[in-house]
């Protein structure tokens, strides 16, 4: 059967879950749109409670699990960005709990406190994801993880990160337990190049706000950090410097 109204149920359905996060939370359930967003959701073992497909514009290979046929105006109805490929999933989300977290002896952590723009969030999981970042965790986050535009813009890397939320305590209290080095980027006198920071190590490298940094919250609780630049301007993008921290690992990991 072809969906062709705007008024069928599970049309209006979708269309709620992207416009009313509030609605998409109670509901335990989340949006993805796109062949590799949807790919790699399923490669992550994401559960997906159906998928809508538009046959004129899909040209992959067929989910497994319960698909609705969509006409392409319904399908534009419920598409949330411009280049389309015909096929948006339902997925049921996961809660990753911090504490069930087992870092390996060498483990990178990027932390962002108090992120809120959700395409920033998706740029850093795609960084974390790219240079092999062991967990992302966002203390007091206000952005969430399966808005639209978090798993857009991280081209579905969401999918196969460990992604934690916690409070700044607890978070804390993780990284002491397990004997992380913490790097925190305040901006002091004592704040040293990140290329002399020991990746080789259980590391921890915390980032704040754009407008404010980080929080009072940690002062005193790691060595600060900085990156090292030779230009006027003495701050970057935030997920400009997260992915340049990344690569630092990375490099001397593999180096």
């Amino acid at each position: 059967m072809l969906i062709e109204s705007f008024q069928n149920d599970k049309i209006k359905n979708v269309t709620k879950l992207l416009a009313d996060n509030r609605f998409r939370k109670k509901a335990k359930v989340f949006v993805v749109e796109g062949q590799q967003e949807n790919e790699r959701a399923l490669q992550y073992d994401f559960e997906p409670v159906e998928f809508f497909i538009c046959e004129n514009i899909f040209k992959g290979q067929l989910p497994e699990g319960r698909i609705h046929y969509v006409s392409e105006k319904v399908y534009e109805k419920i598409a949330y960005r411009g280049s389309s490929e015909g096929i948006i999933g339902i997925y049921n989300t996961k809660e990753n709990l911090l504490s069930s977290f087992v870092p390996k002896e060498n483990s990178t952590v990027i932390i962002v406190e108090g992120v809120e723009k959700p395409g920033n969030l998706g740029a850093i999981l795609r960084s974390c994801e790219a240079f092999g970042i062991d967990a992302l965790i966002v203390a007091n986050g206000k952005a969430d993880f399966y808005n639209p535009n978090v798993i857009r813009s991280s081209v579905g890397c969401l999918f196969g990160m460990e992604v934690y939320d916690a409070e700044n305590e607890e978070t804390l209290e993780f990284l002491q337990k397990n004997k992380f080095n913490i790097y925190t980027t305040l901006m002091d006198e004592t704040a040293e190049d990140l290329y002399k920071r020991d990746f080789s190590q259980r590391s921890a490298v915390l980032f704040g706000t754009e407008h404010s940094g980080l929080s009072d919250f940690w002062i005193g609780k790691g060595k600060n950090t900085l990156i090292p630049m030779a230009g006027s301007i003495d701050s970057l993008n935030l997920s400009n410097a997260v992915a340049i921290t990344c690569y630092e690992s990375l490099k001397q990991k593999k180096g």
